[in-house]
């Protein structure tokens, strides 16, 4: 079905809603490496002034990938629930802006499940950044492992202790850095530089230990790839979170190395090791702008589209965790700061549309056109906008993964300047070990790392080569 609109005495026509999709779609790098974004900024206003008349009812009648020929279309129609779709579905994408800046934060958790990930994309792309924050603000998504995630007026960190050669001792070294800021509360979670089933059960029983010896509120994981976690699940590794990046359609899927299928194995096996408390959550999952494209996955559809898509595919597994890595694939798809910073705050608003656990992953590689001040702003919008998690390593450089990230300064800004704390269950404990005082803020405490350090597992001289 064709689209269009006409801006002076210039007809824009857009032939389907791909297209129309696409070219409505914010300056974005990766569209045009696609070859499918706007021609300029008044093509962009045509067709998103195209997209704001377009009745959200239109998305239940054109599929942009067939539901017979992939797996992430199939799922989002299983999905969808009409019931709750009622309330907005006389509303065009236009007057469904409307609604969402009106509506109260339980209005909008009422319509999650009756949204496809593609409305959610469509009514982001004619938002203003205000409006991606002053939305995502009102909708509240909790969750629950040995810490509570999603509080209002809350922030959670993940402590990311990555190291170029897994040693255990810089891991553990890099993890009581993070501490001693107050990062962590969301989870503990290293990205292991090999993915065996040996290093993967070393590392998570290196966490444990950790964990356990100092009585942190929190939970740990290890990034590997969710075949590798089912395997170390079997051979009895202590598994908190199961881990999995994931992509909006199946072909992209299966450049990463799984289905639907295996993610159920693997969220079946970590149910039965009984670790999580009883109706909390312990799936995890990554995400990012530009990855299907990346796959040659992506079948004409702009990459913002197929980000939301993929939030179908972690919507389905009731996650703890979903963070978007906003700025990691590189400048080919998001090319500057000010791109990284629309997207992040986007997906953040179209997760929480869809009732996602919603982090990022602050972040830009070292070619982009971006620096930390637009790494300063994005944090500073996303805390406004309610963001559940950011993640944080020493002095904003992953020395593993190699881009630019929070550093653990910047989870205190957040904590102390803009009034987020961390979990309660963690925020208790930071005041118990006089790491911080009864105002929640970190004291001067000279000795607390060496009393700390003195509960560490005992490594000796235990490393991992590269």
């Amino acid at each position: 079905m064709p689209f269009q609109h006409t801006v002076e005495s210039t007809v824009f026509r857009f032939a389907d809603l791909r297209e129309l999709l696409a070219k409505a779609t914010p300056e974005r790098s990766g569209d045009q490496l696609a070859g499918i974004a706007a021609s300029g900024p008044v093509e962009r206003l045509a067709a998103q002034m195209a997209l704001a008349d377009l009745p959200l009812k239109a998305f239940l009648r054109d599929e942009l990938i067939p539901s017979d020929e992939d797996e992430v279309s199939a799922l989002i129609e299983r999905q969808f629930d009409a019931a709750a779709f009622a309330p907005v579905s006389a509303l065009t994408v236009g007057e469904f802006r409307e609604w969402l800046l009106a509506a109260n934060g339980a209005a909008i958790e009422g319509i999650a499940w009756g949204l496809t990930p593609e409305m959610a994309a469509a009514v982001s792309k004619i938002c203003r950044l205000q409006d991606l924050v002053a939305v995502a603000a009102k909708r509240r998504v909790v969750t629950r492992f040995r810490s509570t995630i999603g509080l209002g007026g809350r922030l959670s960190t993940r402590n990311q202790p990555n190291h170029p050669t897994d040693d255990s001792t810089g891991i553990l070294a890099s993890a009581l850095d993070g501490l001693l800021f107050g990062s962590g509360d969301a989870v503990i979670g290293v990205n292991p530089a090999t993915d065996t089933v040996e290093d993967y059960g070393r590392i998570v029983a290196l966490l444990d230990e950790l964990r356990e010896r100092l009585a942190i509120p929190t939970q740990t994981c290890c990034l590997g790839h969710v075949s590798v976690a089912i395997e170390a699940m079997r051979r009895g590794a202590p598994v908190d979170l199961v881990f999995q990046s994931v992509a909006g359609t199946q072909r992209a899927n299966e450049g990463f190395g799984i289905d639907l299928a295996i993610l159920r194995e693997a969220a079946d096996a970590a149910r039965a090791l009984g670790r999580c408390p009883a109706g909390g959550q312990f799936m995890y999952f990554e995400t990012g702008q530009g990855s299907a494209l990346s796959a040659d996955a992506h079948f004409g559809i702009d990459q913002q589209t197929l980000e939301a898509r993929a939030y179908a595919v972690a919507r389905e597994f009731d996650p703890l965790l979903v963070n978007t890595v906003v700025g990691f694939i590189g400048p080919e798809y998001l090319f500057d700061g000010k791109q990284i910073v629309r997207a992040g705050l986007e997906d953040h608003f179209c997760g929480k549309l869809l009732g996602l656990p919603m982090g990022v992953d602050v972040c830009y590689t070292n070619h982009a056109d971006a620096d930390g001040d637009d790494m300063d702003t994005l944090l500073t919008l996303l805390v406004a906008a309610g963001v559940n998690f950011v993640i944080t390593v020493p002095g904003a450089d992953d020395i593993m993964l190699n881009y630019q990230s929070l550093s653990h300064h910047d989870a205190v800004f957040a904590r102390e300047t803009l009034g987020r704390p961390p979990a309660p269950e963690f925020e208790r404990w930071m005041r118990e070990i006089g790491l911080a005082g009864a105002d929640g803020r970190l004291l001067d405490a000279p000795d607390l790392a060496g009393g700390l350090a003195s509960r560490l597992p005992q490594l000796g001289n235990e490393t991992k080569a590269a």
